[in-house]
């Protein structure tokens, strides 16, 4: 029984171990830093022949360059919430994976959200620190104009096929605004780039996602057939809102220094000219709007 009890023991400690997130002084002190982004995420994180790119991907070089560590990514699927990510990779880990990062990128800036609630009245947040807003995101549509004369209501999508990634919250809200009159004409994808792909197949008139995401895929249509278009969103909500960073809460030192970096990012411009690499808008957010360059 003894034995039992300690083997146990010992083992919960090296799950505690090796779920822990490090200090600022520890990351330094080991020369290393790993930083959480998603797989296969185009443009911000994804592989290509085994090299890895992505916006965010050159962003957490330019924090370790400027932080003089070593930079190490851990991979990750998203799960059903961000909530359940920042659990799985940033403060507890996964049951199959104890292993967390230091830093997650990607991750929404928002008060009200960061200070959200349970129905018992416990922080649903309390074990993350968010910080750095580093853009602000919207929803865009690209449209094929050989198909669609212009784009300046959803209405149109009663009469034409428009593509969606499927359980997005484009695909709820063409699903549903409007009493469903555009549920017919919405077709949904497993990605946004299959999405894309469907268009200029001629499948789909037009496809509706982040916007980043959208200027990213437009660019690599060979026809100018395809356009942004300029329309608003009624009823779905925010229209746009920040992306920003995440760290575990004891370690907010850490959210400072790495803070301070990606302010100097982009006042500097450098944070719009990895956006524009790789064809991405990009909106600086409202915290430093009054101060770039």
């Amino acid at each position: 029984m003894i034995i039992t009890y300690f083997f146990w023991l010992s083992c919960c400690l090296i799950l505690c171990a090796t779920a822990s997130a490090r200090s600022y002084d520890d990351i330094i002190e080991s020369n290393e830093i790993v930083v959480a982004v998603y797989n296969d995420f185009a443009p911000f994180s994804y592989q290509e022949n085994g090299q890895e790119k992505g916006i965010d991907i050159d962003v957490a070089k330019h924090i370790a360059k400027q932080l003089g560590v070593a930079l190490r990514f851990r991979w990750v699927t998203a799960d059903e919430n961000v909530e359940d990510d920042l659990r799985n990779n940033l403060w507890k880990g996964h049951y199959l994976n104890r292993n967390v990062a230091d830093l997650m990128l990607r991750v929404p800036y928002d008060k009200k959200y960061s200070e959200l609630r349970d129905d018992i009245g416990e922080r649903v947040h309390a074990q993350v620190h968010m910080f750095s807003p580093y853009h602000t995101e919207a929803w865009k549509i690209a449209f094929n104009n050989k198909r669609i004369d212009d784009v300046s209501t959803m209405a149109v999508f009663q009469y034409h096929n428009i593509g969606v990634e499927i359980d997005s919250i484009p695909q709820f809200y063409l699903m549903s605004a409007f009493n469903g009159r555009m549920r017919g004409k919405t077709k949904q994808f497993a990605s946004m780039a299959l999405a894309m792909i469907a268009m200029q197949k001629h499948e789909v008139d037009a496809v509706m996602g982040l916007r980043s995401q959208i200027s990213y895929y437009q660019h690599q249509l060979a026809s100018t057939n395809y356009q942004l278009a300029t329309n608003a969103f009624p009823m779905i909500g925010k229209q746009q809102w920040d992306i920003g960073m995440a760290v575990k809460s004891d370690y907010r030192q850490l959210g400072y220094v790495i803070g301070d970096i990606v302010e100097a990012m982009i006042k500097k411009g450098l944070m719009k000219d990895i956006f524009r690499h790789y064809n991405a808008i990009y909106q600086v957010p409202s915290l430093y709007s009054s101060t770039t360059q």
